[in-house]
């Protein structure tokens, strides 16, 4: 058994209330367990689990009880800190035209890789979390996955569905073959139609000052400004190890601005963004 993990996130988020959940396993030191993570916009917690528990298929993840997958998420969950009952029915998923990952897909042993299942798609139900309701209706979703043996040094990643849209971003620290270069892989859902911003595509970073970070790939330019963080604190793999600990904010205040040949398709500050921001 070698050290690695593999995980999926995937976000629920109504105009008042935000939920993300994580399952995942872990395989360090001989040893194999599972976890759940689950993020609120005022708390989060790790619940482990036995590795016995975890099963997956293609299209679901089982933990005890609780399943993940294209159809939505049922969770119970029992604790003396935590407890978690609910269903979440996802509608359509809107995947994206090809791998996030592009040529580097087919690279081994990359420190980490990214998916995205679905990139927006409504969710209804409800989830009671320690006597409080969290109740989705005409709400939208965000569904991806990471695999691997250890989170990049330092990254920034942000998501966030819109009205007209959804977003995610990626950029991070990448080690390969004794070099490190700056990665970057982002998706924008616009009115119907993806564009694709990566490093595969000839993105590059031309700021990253004050938690505001800027790309472009050709005509296009993607402006992320983390303007409020409430973070929570996660845990995230270091060789396949549960250990390190880095900080999410699930639903937080941001600025996104993306412009194609020098046009503006959209520039908007929300309090419902996700980021995560370990990059010094």
């Amino acid at each position: 058994m070698y050290n690695s993990f593999y995980g999926w996130y995937l976000k629920c988020q109504s105009d008042t209330q935000t939920l993300a959940v994580i399952p995942a396993v872990h395989n360090a030191k001989n040893k194999r367990t599972c976890s759940i993570q689950v993020i609120t916009d005022d708390d989060a917690w790790i619940v482990t689990f036995n590795g016995d528990l975890f099963k997956r298929t293609r299209r679901n993840i089982y933990i005890g009880e609780n399943r993940f997958g294209d159809k939505g998420i049922r969770l119970e969950i029992h604790t003396p800190q935590l407890s978690v009952r609910g269903h979440l029915h996802f509608g359509a998923l809107f995947p994206l035209k090809y791998d996030i990952m592009g040529p580097f897909a087919l690279v081994p042993f990359m420190e980490c890789r990214h998916s995205v299942w679905s990139i927006r798609h409504s969710v209804k139900g409800t989830v009671c979390i320690n006597g409080q309701n969290y109740s989705f209706q005409n709400a939208w979703g965000y569904w991806e996955g990471d695999q691997g043996r250890s989170f990049p040094k330092e990254y920034i990643w942000t998501q966030c569905s819109f009205s007209d849209g959804a977003i995610m971003l990626s950029v991070a620290d990448i080690p390969m073959a004794g070099i490190h270069f700056t990665g970057i892989i982002g998706a924008i859902l616009w009115r119907g139609k993806e564009y694709r911003i990566a490093t595969y595509l000839g993105a590059r970073v031309v700021r990253i000052q004050n938690k505001a970070v800027r790309v472009v790939q050709g005509s296009l330019e993607l402006d992320v400004w983390l303007l409020e963080a409430s973070e929570r604190p996660l845990k995230a793999p270091t060789k396949g190890n549960m250990v390190r600990t880095i900080h999410e904010s699930a639903s937080c205040r941001a600025f996104y601005r993306f412009r194609k040949n020098g046009r503006t398709l959209f520039a908007f500050e929300t309090d419902r963004a996700s980021f995560e921001f370990e990059f010094s």
